[in-house]
């Protein structure tokens, strides 16, 4: 199966992303005692398309959960994760494993981390075509980020410093602060993430 087919397969998933930030928004919403209106003031985010996210009509963008959890003081992770117990053994197929989108729909990560360690390690399948670019804002003080490419080429910016990781290539770097990643090849690229979220008082990070 190649790179293209297993994206596509994946597409199922990201309904189970919607669903459950959907359900999560309008709890958090309600509980707050929040209006659509006024939730849609709070977060930026057009009041349609939160009433969309809430019945599970569509599949939102990075930038738009960030700004919804912002505006629910929940993190994102928290927000994708299900609250519900799993079994000492789990097994997920590759169309149940959920996805996020990059703004610019060409950047796609698959969550293949288990929600149990998502408050302080995440890691995901990144499938990206030429040109993508996944911007993400600051996590956690001092919290790490290692990308592992298997093909294709990517350029990481974080500040004002820039470095080009390629296939069979880890890079690790700090994430407290706006980072981004971009797939420089001429070709579809991908790698694996792994995020490590430094713990509320925990030492921070060396890199």
């Amino acid at each position: 199966m190649g790179a293209d087919e297993e994206v596509n397969e994946r597409l199922s998933g990201v309904r189970a992303v919607s669903g459950q930030l959907g359900r999560t928004v309008q709890r958090l919403r309600k509980s707050y005692k929040l209006s659509l209106s006024k939730l849609a003031e709070q977060s930026g985010v057009p009041k349609s398309l939160i009433s969309e996210i809430e019945r599970n009509e569509t599949n939102p963008t990075l930038a738009t959960i960030w700004r919804l959890s912002q505006a629910l003081d929940i993190s994102i992770e928290k927000a994708l994760s299900d609250s519900e117990e799993c079994p000492f053994i789990e097994k997920t197929s590759r169309a149940d494993t959920p996805l996020l989108v990059s703004e610019d729909g060409k950047v796609r990560l698959a969550i293949t981390g288990w929600v149990k360690t998502i408050e302080w390690l995440q890691w995901y399948e990144v499938a990206a075509h030429p040109g993508g670019m996944l911007v993400s804002e600051p996590h956690r003080q001092g919290s790490v980020e290692s990308l592992s490419v298997r093909e294709g080429t990517f350029e990481v910016e974080v500040d004002a410093s820039t470095e080009v990781v390629a296939a069979g290539e880890t890079l690790r770097y700090r994430c407290d602060r706006p980072h981004i990643v971009r797939c420089t090849s001429d070709t579809p690229g991908s790698a694996i993430m792994l995020v490590v979220m430094r713990a509320q008082g925990d030492t921070a990070f060396t890199v």
